[in-house]
């Protein structure tokens, strides 16, 4: 199928029914995490990638009962760092140089780029700046799961405190951001049959020639 039959196939599923995506699909996708996108290519996310059926249980309470997240194969949680620090930026200058056979000094330029413009931002700018890099790379996740007839659903319908909690993300330095929860469409899903409604392309696009 092309990208634009299979961004037509999929739609934000509303229930799952409970099949496990296989092995094989899963890390497609989170193969296409990993080569999304991101600003400077710190990709300032960790993907926390929930099978556990009693976790599952515990975060659709936590999503308000919202039954893709508990019939879902796995739930992708997109989490953003607390605080980005000096040392997480030259734990990455570190991992180019090793992965391009670089001196790590050549990379100082890069590096003081990166510490310059965003370690002294405030907590809350520096927060939003992480969060659109995770927004980036779920885009990428929900076009990857359609490729492969994966069913989707992506939600800021959740409490992060909660989830937060339960997954035991403040102690890593993390904070839920937005959800993914993956698997494939139940039967009795009535929102697989609506007519998908976008704007017209004369509304959606402006042209400069």
């Amino acid at each position: 199928m092309s990208l634009i039959k299979d961004l037509n196939w999929r739609y934000a599923a509303k229930n799952m029914n409970g099949e496990k995506v296989s092995q094989e699909k899963l890390n497609t996708i989170l193969d296409a995490v990993t080569l999304s996108a991101s600003s400077y290519g710190l990709q300032p996310y960790t993907v926390v990638v929930v099978s556990n059926e009693a976790v599952k249980e515990k975060l659709m309470a936590a999503a308000y009962g919202q039954k893709q997240v508990g019939s879902a194969s796995h739930v992708l949680v997109f989490c953003v760092p607390e605080i980005i620090t000096v040392d997480m930026v030259q734990d990455f200058i570190n991992h180019v140089a090793t992965t391009r056979g670089l001196p790590v000094h050549v990379l100082d330029g890069y590096k003081g780029m990166i510490t310059g413009s965003i370690v002294p931002l405030p907590h809350d700018q520096q927060q939003h700046w992480s969060e659109k890099q995770a927004y980036i790379a779920l885009g990428t996740a929900l076009a990857a799961a359609a490729q492969i007839e994966v069913d989707s659903c992506p939600m800021e319908g959740f409490s992060r405190e909660e989830f937060d909690k339960i997954l035991g993300l403040e102690e890593k330095g993390l904070k839920s951001v937005v959800i993914m929860p993956i698997g494939f469409r139940a039967t009795d899903d009535a929102t697989a049959h609506y007519a998908k409604v976008r704007k017209p392309k004369e509304l959606l696009f402006q042209h400069v020639n």
